[in-house]
């Protein structure tokens, strides 16, 4: 099954998209630092199903354009770029799913949108309501360390690290974060005690370039995501993080709202965002926030790369949950 490429204007920007197959509609939001290329496996899986799939690289990242302002990152403006997807591609409903940063993107697309996105699929970050404090200000951070998205928020100091050799970081990045990588030591949900940076440091000090890559990455893998960020930079993916608080501010409206579509959970146990400071109250209530949880699945030995490293484990449980839907 061929994956074809083309450009669509959404939202004032100009996106490109992977798309494969035919039948009702379903779209993949990646996570950082990453592009459409994550989805590759489910793509056809799903085009094979009787779906179409799509992959777009997200606002700021890929061929995708990458405007300037900070202030242009929001979760309004990236649900907003799905939304106008929708109506580029000429459907009125779609399935969408999200990794990483997309899972909150495609949680709040069917949460302000649930006349156009049917259902919900989350990989690795669950629904997380509304807080009552400005995000971070809550964060974690020491004398000798913060929370690495409180180090993401000054523009230029985590892109003069990770742009610094583009291969190195990725190789890092997407090893140190995967079930793969050796641990101190196993971290209960919820521990509060993983994504630290040490001040003095950076963000990759604690990470680890592995000899050889683990099996579901290769080396055409990591080129592919090598050159994607040697031409883009990463400020574009940061940028997402730099409204995090904006975010808050702006959904204020919608706090104590409900995701009041199907919804299907999927996480790896050895993924770290599980590691996250509140993660232990959250996982357990999450159908209260999201009353049509279909199924939260914990998949052993995955890290965070989810959809990559247990591609056949997500496409199953993908396809499950799409059958249901009718």
């Amino acid at each position: 099954m061929d994956v074809t490429h083309r450009f669509i204007e959404t939202n004032g920007i100009r996106m490109h998209v992977a798309e494969a197959g035919e039948g009702p509609l379903v779209v993949l939001c990646h996570g950082f630092p990453e592009s459409w290329y994550s989805w590759r496996h489910q793509l056809v899986a799903l085009a094979h199903a009787g779906y179409r799939a799509v992959a777009p690289d997200a606002r700021g990242y890929g061929q995708t354009d990458r405007p300037d302002v900070i202030e242009q990152y929001t979760l309004l403006h990236l649900v907003g770029d799905m939304v106008g997807l929708l109506d580029a591609l000429g459907a009125q409903r779609a399935v969408i799913a999200g990794h990483d940063w997309g899972a909150p993107v495609a949680w709040h697309a069917a949460l302000l949108r649930p006349d156009r996105f049917r259902a919900v699929i989350g990989l690795s970050v669950p629904f997380r309501p509304r807080g009552s404090a400005r995000p971070t200000t809550v964060m974690p951070q020491t004398q000798d360390a913060m929370f690495y998205q409180l180090y993401f928020q000054e523009p230029g100091v985590a892109e003069a690290e990770l742009e610094r050799d583009p291969r190195a970081t990725l190789r890092r990045l997407l090893f140190s974060g995967s079930g793969d990588a050796p641990r101190r030591a196993e971290r209960a949900v919820g521990a509060g005690d993983v994504g630290m940076v040490e001040r003095a440091r950076g963000l990759l000090s604690r990470t680890v370039d592995p000899a050889t890559l683990p099996a579901w990455l290769t080396e055409a893998d990591v080129d592919f995501y090598t050159g994607e960020f040697a031409r883009t930079g990463f400020r574009g993916g940061l940028n997402w993080y730099r409204n995090i608080d904006r975010n808050w501010e702006l959904l204020a409206a919608w706090t104590g709202a409900k995701v009041t579509v199907p919804a299907l959970y999927v996480a790896g146990d050895r993924d770290l965002v599980l590691a996250f400071r509140g993660m232990d109250r959250l996982l357990p209530a999450l159908k209260e926030f999201v009353p049509y949880l279909r199924q939260t699945i914990i998949l052993p030995g995955c890290g965070h790369w989810t959809q990559q490293e247990r591609p056949h484990e997500v496409n199953a449980a993908m396809l499950g949950f799409l059958k249901t839907l009718g």
